[in-house]
Formats: C-alpha cells, structure tokens, sequence
C-alpha cells in the first residue's frame, strides 16, 4: 500500500521484526509529557509558538521532538532551518530528522515525505488521518522528555485522528494559543469546548501577537487589543501561561530558520517564551527526572 500520490517514501515498509506493516508501539513508550499545540482558528501562531517552545524547553536542558501534523501548511521545517532533509527508515520504522548534533531537539513533518516543496496536499479525511496514525506509531522518538505536536487549525477529523492516536501515552495535555481579538478568543473558547469533550487536559493558554516589541528601543507597543488570552483562561478555569508579543528579530529568525532562544536573549520575547517554558516545566514535575 502506497502513500497518497505526491509523498515519496512507502507507506508501510518492512520495519524490525514485527514485519512488513506492523506499527511499533513502542515508539513512544520513551516519550516522558506530550504536549499538543491547539488552537480554534489559522493564524495565531500555532507553529511559531510550537518551534519556540521547543527550543526553549532544549536550552533548559530537555530532549524534545516536534511532530508536525499540519499536513496541509507543515512549516516548522523551514522555521528549524531543516527544509530539504530527508526522512530515514530504521529497524523501527522511521528516525525523525535530527536538527543538532547531540541529537537532543527532533522533528517528523510531512514537509520532508513531499516530492516538491511546494506539492499541495489535497487529501480527503482517512488519508489524513492514516498519516497521523503512522506518525504516531511508526516515529522512532527514542527517549524523549517533551513531544511538541503541532496541530491545523479547528476541531477537524485531524485533531480527533490526532487524541485518538496519542491517548494510550499518557500523560497528555494540550497547550492553546490565542491571539488578543474577541474574534480570536470566541473561536479558541470553542477549541477549549473540544478539549473538554474529549477528556484532553488544557495546560493552559498562550496570548500570542500581544503587542509590538520595537527592534530600537525594546519598547511594547499594543497594536491589538490586550487581555483577551488571560480572560478566556480565567473563565475557562484553566493556568494563564503568557502573553508573547509580535517582535521583528522573532519573525526573521523564524523565516531564516534560526534559534530565537539563543540569538536574542536580551529580547522581552525571549523572557516571555522562556517564562512559559519554565511554566509548562513547573507543571510536569513528576514526569521528568
């Protein structure tokens, strides 16, 4: 059985000693917290908030890996300067690309399994979902302290696939961004309804593009409205992580695929992502060494 036309490696290959096909279970059995980045709505940030949480979780000395299932805009790779690498069968299946040399940040992106960059993936439901399932199973992570995944937009048969797949590896929480907006906010307070009703645990609310940080004078600027995220996640009963502002070195980093973290650690969104980093950290005290 092949992959949906336009991705370039086999569906099923013969991995291990299960057999041809055979799903490894044990791919996440070394994975420690798993952490889904959600959101009701396109546009907000998923992926920047997901890159940079990572890297500011692997500069506090964690092991992560990135799973991309935004299988229609995968643009971590380029964010973590890793497009164009290829993706490597191993006994169990296949190895994520390594971003460093210490092997200690990894990602699994449908970005690397498209015979063009620019290949649009128009795919109806059950091969979506067939390729998150694979990604879940059949991802040789090894020992893991964070698994970042990064999620489209809404509450599609994507994030179902996605819970679905992820729940026997506990523990499992889910991170939601928002962006200051009522408009934002009414649609993420729907995504935080999707976490209740499928039993996800919300480890709390992000307020991303919360004003404007001047590249001269480091000064925050509101260009949007403030407040929004904090006020959704009192009212949902859930922690408040932050509020990371729109910041040009954060924005060029991103487009270049640089380390945010550790280029600019003087920048006040360098102390916001670290802070929320640290709270997420804070959190998941009992599954970490």
């Amino acid at each position: 059985m092949g992959l949906p036309l336009g991705l370039a490696i086999p569906y099923h290959s013969t991995v291990g000693a299960g057999g041809a096909g055979q799903p490894q279970p044990e791919n996440l059995a070394g994975v420690r917290h798993i952490i889904l980045v959600l959101s009701g709505k396109g546009g907000v940030g998923k992926s920047t908030i997901s890159t940079e949480l990572a890297l500011a979780l692997r500069h506090a000395g964690k092991k992560v890996g990135i799973l991309d299932v935004d299988l229609c805009g995968p643009s971590i790779p380029r964010m973590l300067g890793a497009q164009g690498r290829a993706v490597h069968q191993c006994d169990r299946g296949w190895a994520p690309v390594f971003l460093d040399r210490e092997q200690s940040i990894s990602l699994m992106s449908v970005g690397f399994l498209l015979e063009k960059p620019d290949e649009a993936v128009v795919w109806r439901g059950p091969k979506k979902n067939a390729l998150i399932k694979q990604f879940v199973s059949d991802v040789a992570w090894g020992e893991l302290d964070f698994l970042v995944v990064d999620t489209p937009p809404g509450t599609s048969d994507e994030h179902m696939a996605t819970v679905e797949a992820l729940r026997p590896y506990q523990p499992l929480g889910a991170l939601v961004v928002t962006t200051p907006q009522a408009v934002s906010v009414g649609d993420v307070r729907r995504e935080l309804t999707f976490c209740r009703k499928t039993g996800l645990r919300v480890m709390g609310v992000v307020e991303n593009m919360s004003g404007f940080t001047c590249p001269h004078c480091a000064e925050c600027t509101s260009v949007f409205s403030r407040g929004g995220g904090e006020e959704l996640a009192r009212l949902a009963g859930v922690p408040f992580l932050g509020s990371v502002p729109l910041d040009p070195e954060l924005t060029r980093s991103l487009e270049e695929g640089l380390d945010f973290i550790q280029e600019f650690p003087r920048s006040p969104t360098f102390a916001a992502l670290t802070s929320i980093a640290q709270k997420i950290l804070d959190a998941t005290p009992m599954c970490l060494p």
